[in-house]
């Protein structure tokens, strides 16, 4: 058994003029509960130290630079760093990050129980748009204030084990799964901040938000065979509610922790990493059963282009 007692550290909102400092209590408190409860490993969501400022249109993108990260750890983020490396746990933390080139990301970066960064990830999949739109109820410019991720979905070893990240509407595409999948990955990381429609079609609401948010998570564990830990940024922030929902899914697709609130809320949970040998041996052995020959198109192609002739098969 390997096991990895984990700590999905939902939070609650974080409104515009609340300061970082601020903010940072507020995990260090639950840095303090899950140092409490035994874990091993605390995760964090997507922006965790920042309202979702892409709701919010400006011209110059630069008007927003105080919420990004400009090193990691820095002056504010380094109490994290060492709480978690004094309580002897792993660290996921999700942060908008400027780099000394100007380009800006959504990121975020895994720390080891000695305080060091084992890997960082950049946010692949940024939905929304870059411009004001007047049709929408409000605003989702994640593409005017982050560019799309350069680094890949990566895996490493930490842990006893071979550990991923992502970032929410990452969790939405099954490729994001499938590269860490091929890589071995026995455990993916992941935060979001999801509004509870979309701006543009409001009747879909919480209710279905909340359905895809775990269909998405459930079906990438099962058809990978690993561990996956989502956490959200929740409830109604700058006057725009985010779904919770924040859960731990094993590698059958099996919902085994959930956050019951929309406020800061630790969900704990046991995680035997060796749990994901059967399905990777079985059902979900790539060598054995994967016919890469006939997927070509996946790595080759973005939009759908509809085939000529009579309907294929």
């Amino acid at each position: 058994m390997r096991n990895i007692r984990v700590a999905a550290a939902q939070l609650g909102p974080i409104q515009l003029e609340e300061s970082r400092v601020r903010v940072i209590e507020r995990m260090l408190d639950l840095v303090a509960q899950a140092r409490a409860a035994g874990a091993g490993l605390i995760v964090f969501p997507e922006l965790a130290l920042t309202t979702f400022f892409p709701r919010w249109y400006r011209e110059d993108v630069a008007d927003f630079d105080r919420f990004y990260e400009t090193q990691m750890p820095g002056p504010d983020t380094a109490r994290l760093f060492t709480a978690a490396r004094e309580a002897g746990m792993g660290l996921y933390l999700g942060y908008a990050e400027l780099t000394p080139e100007g380009a800006r990301y959504n990121s975020s970066v895994l720390v080891a129980p000695d305080g060091t960064v084992a890997g960082k990830y950049r946010k692949v999949h940024l939905p929304g748009h870059a411009d004001y739109d007047e049709t929408r109820d409000f605003q989702h410019l994640e593409k005017r204030y982050f560019t799309p991720g350069d680094l890949g979905f990566g895996v490493w070893q930490m842990l006893g084990g071979r550990l991923g990240m992502a970032i929410c509407t990452d969790r939405r595409w099954p490729e994001t799964y499938r590269v860490m999948g091929l890589k071995g990955v026995e455990m993916i990381l992941m935060g979001y901040n999801t509004p509870s429609h979309n701006g543009l079609r409001p009747a879909e609401g919480p209710e279905k938000r909340q359905f895809h948010n775990r269909l998405s998570v459930q079906a990438g564990a099962y058809q990978n065979s690993t561990w996956v830990v989502a956490v959200a940024k929740a409830g109604r922030e700058d006057g725009h509610h985010m779904i919770g929902g924040t859960l731990i899914v094993n590698p059958d697709g099996e919902i085994v922790a959930e956050a019951r609130t929309e406020a800061d809320e630790l969900v704990v949970h046991d995680c035997d990493l060796d749990a994901t040998a059967f399905g990777k041996q079985t059902m979900f052995d790539f060598a054995r059963h994967r016919r890469i020959e006939h997927y070509g198109l996946i790595a080759s192609q973005t939009g759908v282009e509809k085939p000529w002739g009579p309907a294929s098969s």
